[in-house]
């Protein structure tokens, strides 16, 4: 299971192109997709993706483009794992972002893969067994 971050989502539906221009994340992406590998979308990334939106069309057009991905609502394990996760980064004198620690959380929960640009995860990883994807 590989579970799909923000930065990645956000870079891949920017970007059209052939997939020899394309970045390499979203190559990586576009690579998971076609071989059907098991792929999950937290809520809290859907909700990061539509917000900002300039009209509730682009809304709508993502909001397609992205029905094909499972959707994982944050259940009260989630979140008490998030707080975990906050704890120890904190203690470890690592500062890290509620909605990061919960796609952290979700990751961890779902002994998944996480698939991110977002470098912050790199430093949370070592402080809850985060699994990063190779990018």
């Amino acid at each position: 299971m590989i579970v799909l971050d923000t930065s990645v989502l956000s870079v891949a539906f920017r970007r059209q192109g052939r997939a020899a221009t394309e970045p390499k994340p979203v190559q990586v992406l576009r690579r998971l997709v076609v071989e059907n590998r098991p792929l999950l979308l937290p809520g809290i990334v859907l909700q990061e993706l539509l917000s900002g939106l300039r009209s509730a069309g682009d809304s709508k057009k993502l909001r397609v483009l992205l029905e094909g991905f499972p959707l994982h609502l944050a259940t009260e394990a989630d979140h008490v794992r998030a707080a975990e996760i906050s704890n120890a980064c904190r203690r470890a004198g690592v500062t890290c972002a509620t909605v990061d620690t919960l796609i952290a959380a979700i990751a961890v929960g779902a002994d998944a893969f996480l698939l991110t640009t977002d470098r912050d995860f790199a430093d949370i990883a070592p402080h809850c067994g985060l699994q990063l994807y190779p990018v």
